[in-house]
């Protein structure tokens, strides 16, 4: 993969839980990282393989290696948000990470 292809902006969220002034917790996003990524839709075997479980929203991003990244992180990709399924580390390199992240419905 070539640098120039991570060209979309995203940016990862972090669900938190914080106390408010009365003692409740609440959880909400938080910005944690914005990075270059390449996207793409899914097509072909993989496309059909999300479809069979409702997933056809599904996009990958790919991302210059990180250890910070877990599933229980979204994304937010122009404007729609994201919930990461899935995350490899390509061959093991260290070099780039594959994340397959499910579009969030708007509700409402």
């Amino acid at each position: 993969m070539k640098s120039e292809e991570l060209r979309h902006r995203i940016k990862l969220q972090k669900n938190i839980t914080q106390t408010d002034d009365n003692g409740f917790e609440t959880e909400t996003w938080a910005d944690f990282k914005e990075l270059w990524a390449k996207t793409e839709n899914l097509h072909g075997r993989e496309y059909f393989e999300a479809a069979a479980v409702q997933a056809e929203n599904t996009v990958k991003f790919t991302i210059r290696y990180t250890d910070e990244i877990d599933t229980a992180m979204r994304i937010i990709f122009r404007g729609k948000q994201y919930n990461i399924t899935s995350i490899d580390n390509i061959k093991y390199n260290n070099k780039f990470i594959e994340i397959k992240a499910l579009e969030v419905e708007a509700s409402g």
